[in-house]
């Protein structure tokens, strides 16, 4: 059991700080006693965690159960366990999030041998929380519990696993109101009338020199290239096309489908532009997965794109993997803006 536990210590790591007020971990492991004249046992339980509280240490609940047989004799103890405690999230580091804990519980047990009583424990310890979804992740901790027994301090180390379930997202903060300042106005000065000379009247001259339907005193963009599509000022349009994506996925859902095609007659309207597509993902996964999965994406778009009448020589397709995040990935909300597809358009 104990190497079991190392092991799964060496090959899993931890989640960052919690994007929801709630958490829930079923945990299990292995009780290592020094004193109590217990043998090692196996400890199950749950740990209840609000991040709710403005506050760097965010409570934490911990109900822990366990049966230990006694080293002298061929008795055995329940033993329960429950502690309130205090808990820190360290920075967050590529995803994996450490934490540290403490704070104090009460143990009672069943059978009172060797002087073993009820009693009030002091509790410190440390883990690592590593993402599996976006709300479930690995949890790995080891605690040192100590209580005075018959005037002895009796230590237990308890090395724990378990899956953490978060939920409850928190409420985006909201700006404060800023109350209106009333401003006095300022004095005018004293102005004396000028005498303007009656303009002269221009005849219209209705000729559009660079062909794009706009005449020449009214266009912003006298020297637009042939073929490109124009505002109201003569000035040519522009189009964008941005769409997000699922975490680890590259599927355009419904309303991404009616944007490309959007994109696609905007392109057939103006021929000379051309369009280089660019996929970006957030951070969750290895740099290796990332980069592969950006290409798929904006590989994805440029298929859509060809399917909706673009030649493909108007269109190029790239990934950058996570290089270019638009957002933090730390939060729910960034790493849904860095999953992404953004177009650029080219002459």
């Amino acid at each position: 059991m104990k190497k079991l536990l190392f092991s799964s210590l060496l090959a899993v790591s931890l989640l960052g700080a919690s994007d929801y007020n709630y958490e829930i971990s079923p945990m299990a492991g292995y009780a290592l006693p020094n004193a109590q004249d217990l043998k090692n046992h196996a400890v199950y339980g749950a740990e209840f965690q609000y991040n709710g509280v403005d506050s760097l240490f965010k409570p934490e609940l911990s109900v822990l159960y366990s049966n230990a047989d006694y080293e002298q004799s061929a008795g055995s103890t329940n033993i329960f366990r429950t502690a309130l405690n205090g808990v820190y999230n360290l920075n967050n580091i590529n995803g994996i999030t450490p934490f540290v804990k403490a704070g104090l519980g009460y143990e009672t047990m069943s059978n009172h041998q060797f002087d073993n009583h009820n009693s009030a424990f002091a509790d410190a310890g440390a883990g690592i929380k590593f993402p599996v979804t976006e709300q479930i992740a690995l949890k790995l901790e080891a605690i040192e519990m100590a209580k005075f027994n018959n005037f002895n301090w009796d230590n237990n180390l308890l090395l724990m696993a378990g899956l953490n379930f978060a939920f409850g997202e928190k409420a985006q903060p909201v700006a404060p109101a800023v109350a209106p300042v009333a401003v006095a106005p300022e004095p005018k000065p004293e102005t004396k009338p000028v005498a303007v000379a009656p303009e002269a009247k221009v005849c219209p001259v209705n000729v559009d020199s660079d062909k794009d339907g706009v005449f020449d005193p009214q266009d912003k963009c006298p020297n637009t290239p042939e073929g490109f599509k124009v505002d109201s000022d003569g000035c040519p349009l522009k189009a964008t096309l941005r769409l997000n994506f699922i975490t680890d996925g590259y599927t355009v859902d419904a309303a991404g489908v009616e944007k490309v095609k959007e994109f696609a007659k905007f392109l057939k309207d103006s021929p000379t532009y051309k369009a280089a597509i660019v996929g970006h993902t957030d951070s969750t996964g290895s740099d290796k997965h990332n980069q592969k999965l950006s290409e798929k994406r904006a590989e994805t778009v440029k298929l859509m794109l060809i399917k909706d009448g673009i030649a493909s020589e108007r269109l190029t397709s790239e990934g950058m993997g996570e290089k270019m995040p638009v957002a933090s990935n730390k939060t729910k909300q960034g790493r849904s803006e860095n999953r992404r597809i953004e177009v650029e358009l080219c002459k």
